[in-house]
């Protein structure tokens, strides 16, 4: 189950966020809610890996922007992880994944009434704060983020390398708090490093899909693994 979950880790790094679902759950069942502290050092050793990858991809400028709405929600989930129960937090998540999913859709069938909705501040003031809430609390901010992006239009390259460079930072900041929560030990840093070359070969499989995948195909892929992942929290966890 942990390789499995290593592999998943690097492949939804390398541009299928959807697939990030199947780590959240692999690992809530091998370790409950320290997972969180221990799939982290994971995700930043994978954030790592794909970095120079992408580095030419995508820009800071939209990760400063998302940057303050999201540390809103990560504080907001920092209050609360270690008090909310999980049969409540990985609902909500579920039905926020299956939202903006919703809103997706809405962007293919009613496109000009969405395009004034998903340039408007308030939708990215909020999709940040939800991505800093789902991070926090059950590293699922995947698809929050993907599916926000795929609502500005932008091409799945960019939407990566974007991507790469706000979860490298939110998940930085993250590890000082689930360390003081004794979520990310000594221990789990040495159960994370015999995971590292799974992780390693997760990344190549998903960096080698993502450039052989049309962009029509790549948002479909995401929408798929969000509707996906948002039912598995909703409805079976």
């Amino acid at each position: 189950m942990a390789l499995l979950a290593a592999l998943s880790v690097g492949f939804s790094k390398a541009g299928f966020g959807g697939v990030g679902v199947i780590q959240v759950y692999l690992m809530a069942e091998l370790f409950g809610k320290a997972s969180v502290g221990i799939l982290l050092p994971m995700l930043i050793v994978a954030d790592l890996m794909v970095f120079p990858a992408y580095r030419q991809h995508g820009s800071w400028p939209p990760v400063w922007k998302l940057l303050w709405p999201a540390l809103i929600g990560m504080a907001a989930g920092f209050l609360l992880l270690d008090r909310m129960p999980e049969s409540l937090a990985k609902p909500l998540i579920g039905i926020i994944i299956l939202a903006m999913a919703a809103l997706q859709l809405m962007r293919q069938w009613q496109p000009e009434t969405f395009s004034v909705f998903a340039e408007s501040r308030s939708y990215g003031a909020g999709a940040g704060v939800v991505a800093g809430f789902a991070t926090m609390v059950a590293n699922a901010a995947g698809p929050v983020f993907q599916l926000f992006l795929l609502s500005r239009k932008i091409p799945k390259m960019e939407l990566v390398g974007i991507g790469v460079r706000f979860f490298l930072l939110v998940n930085l900041i993250k590890l000082p708090f689930t360390g003081g929560l004794g979520m990310t030990t000594g221990n789990s840093l040495l159960f994370n490093l015999k995971l590292v070359p799974v992780i390693l070969l997760g990344v190549l499989t998903g960096k080698w899909l993502l450039v052989r995948v049309s962009q029509q195909w790549f948002e479909r892929i995401v929408l798929i693994f969000a509707v996906l992942a948002g039912s598995k929290l909703l409805f079976f966890s």
